[in-house]
Protein backbone atom coordinates (compact mmCIF):
# COMPACT_ATOMS: atom_id res chain seq x y z
CA UNK A 1 0.00 0.00 0.00
CA UNK A 2 1.08 3.26 -0.87
CA UNK A 3 0.77 6.71 0.93
CA UNK A 4 1.60 10.09 0.44
CA UNK A 5 1.85 12.65 3.54
CA UNK A 6 2.26 15.86 2.90
CA UNK A 7 3.57 19.07 5.40
CA UNK A 8 4.00 22.19 5.68
CA UNK A 9 0.35 24.07 4.84
CA UNK A 10 -0.60 26.92 7.77
CA UNK A 11 -1.77 30.76 7.89
CA UNK A 12 0.58 33.20 6.18
CA UNK A 13 0.52 36.93 5.24
CA UNK A 14 0.52 38.27 1.78
CA UNK A 15 3.50 38.39 0.31
CA UNK A 16 4.81 35.77 2.43
CA UNK A 17 6.38 32.13 1.89
CA UNK A 18 5.33 28.98 2.98
CA UNK A 19 7.04 25.18 1.88
CA UNK A 20 5.22 22.29 1.26
CA UNK A 21 6.60 18.28 1.57
CA UNK A 22 4.89 15.27 0.00
CA UNK A 23 6.65 12.08 0.61
CA UNK A 24 5.30 8.78 -0.80
CA UNK A 25 6.07 5.74 1.09
CA UNK A 26 5.36 1.94 1.09
CA UNK A 27 6.02 -0.58 -1.78
CA UNK A 28 7.58 1.72 -5.16
CA UNK A 29 9.15 0.56 -7.73
CA UNK A 30 8.96 3.98 -9.76
CA UNK A 31 7.28 7.29 -9.33
CA UNK A 32 7.23 8.67 -12.83
CA UNK A 33 6.09 12.03 -12.14
CA UNK A 34 4.85 14.24 -9.17
CA UNK A 35 2.85 16.91 -8.85
CA UNK A 36 0.92 19.81 -6.77
CA UNK A 37 -3.23 20.53 -7.25
CA UNK A 38 -5.44 22.76 -4.88
CA UNK A 39 -8.80 23.30 -4.67
CA UNK A 40 -10.36 26.52 -2.95
CA UNK A 41 -14.00 26.81 -1.84
CA UNK A 42 -16.60 26.33 -4.88
CA UNK A 43 -13.84 26.25 -7.22
CA UNK A 44 -12.70 23.02 -9.06
CA UNK A 45 -8.91 21.21 -8.05
CA UNK A 46 -6.55 22.82 -10.14
CA UNK A 47 -3.13 21.55 -11.22
CA UNK A 48 -0.77 24.20 -9.80
CA UNK A 49 2.97 22.35 -10.84
CA UNK A 50 4.14 18.87 -11.44
CA UNK A 51 7.73 17.71 -12.20
CA UNK A 52 8.88 14.49 -13.78
CA UNK A 53 11.60 12.05 -13.44
CA UNK A 54 13.53 13.83 -15.78
CA UNK A 55 13.34 16.54 -13.90
CA UNK A 56 10.65 19.07 -16.45
CA UNK A 57 8.21 20.76 -14.94
CA UNK A 58 5.11 22.70 -15.30
CA UNK A 59 3.27 24.98 -13.85
CA UNK A 60 -0.08 27.00 -13.96
CA UNK A 61 0.08 30.32 -14.84
CA UNK A 62 -1.18 31.77 -11.96
CA UNK A 63 2.12 30.30 -10.26
CA UNK A 64 4.79 30.86 -12.98
CA UNK A 65 7.53 32.88 -10.95
CA UNK A 66 6.25 32.41 -7.50
CA UNK A 67 6.60 29.07 -6.83
CA UNK A 68 8.85 26.07 -7.61
CA UNK A 69 8.59 22.51 -7.77
CA UNK A 70 11.59 20.05 -6.70
CA UNK A 71 11.64 16.53 -5.74
CA UNK A 72 14.20 14.77 -4.12
CA UNK A 73 14.12 10.98 -5.50
CA UNK A 74 16.02 9.44 -3.24
CA UNK A 75 13.37 10.46 -0.69
CA UNK A 76 10.43 10.25 -2.67
CA UNK A 77 9.55 13.29 -1.80
CA UNK A 78 8.47 16.67 -3.95
CA UNK A 79 8.59 19.79 -2.87
CA UNK A 80 6.63 23.24 -3.57
CA UNK A 81 8.19 26.41 -2.39
CA UNK A 82 5.49 29.18 -2.52
CA UNK A 83 6.81 32.51 -2.42
CA UNK A 84 5.29 35.94 -2.80
CA UNK A 85 1.93 34.64 -1.42
CA UNK A 86 -1.48 36.35 -2.76
CA UNK A 87 -4.77 35.34 -1.13
CA UNK A 88 -6.13 34.14 -4.09
CA UNK A 89 -3.61 31.02 -3.28
CA UNK A 90 -5.86 30.03 -0.22
CA UNK A 91 -6.65 26.57 -1.24
CA UNK A 92 -6.23 23.26 0.18
CA UNK A 93 -3.35 21.58 -1.45
CA UNK A 94 -3.14 18.00 -2.62
CA UNK A 95 0.06 16.21 -3.89
CA UNK A 96 -0.05 13.55 -6.16
CA UNK A 97 1.93 11.02 -7.09
CA UNK A 98 1.81 8.47 -10.84
CA UNK A 99 3.74 5.74 -9.91
CA UNK A 100 4.09 1.68 -10.19
CA UNK A 101 4.19 -0.15 -6.30
CA UNK A 102 6.09 -3.06 -7.84
CA UNK A 103 7.18 -3.73 -11.82
CA UNK A 104 4.66 -5.69 -12.72
CA UNK A 105 1.81 -3.13 -12.29
CA UNK A 106 0.41 -0.66 -14.09
CA UNK A 107 1.37 3.23 -13.21
CA UNK A 108 -1.13 4.22 -10.75
CA UNK A 109 -2.36 7.76 -9.55
CA UNK A 110 -2.33 8.27 -5.94
CA UNK A 111 -3.32 11.19 -3.31
CA UNK A 112 -2.26 12.73 -0.38
CA UNK A 113 -4.71 13.94 2.30
CA UNK A 114 -4.28 17.62 1.94
CA UNK A 115 -3.04 20.28 3.36
CA UNK A 116 -4.85 24.12 3.81
CA UNK A 117 -2.76 26.89 3.11
CA UNK A 118 -4.04 30.11 4.30
CA UNK A 119 -3.29 33.49 2.56
CA UNK A 120 -4.77 36.59 4.89
CA UNK A 121 -3.50 39.69 7.19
Amino acid sequence: QVQLVESGGGLVQPGGSLRLSCTASGTIFSIYAMGWYRQAPGKQRELVAAIRSGGSTNYADSVKGRFTISRDNAKNTSYLQMNSLKPEDTAVYYCNAELKGLNSDPIYRYWGQGTQVTVSS
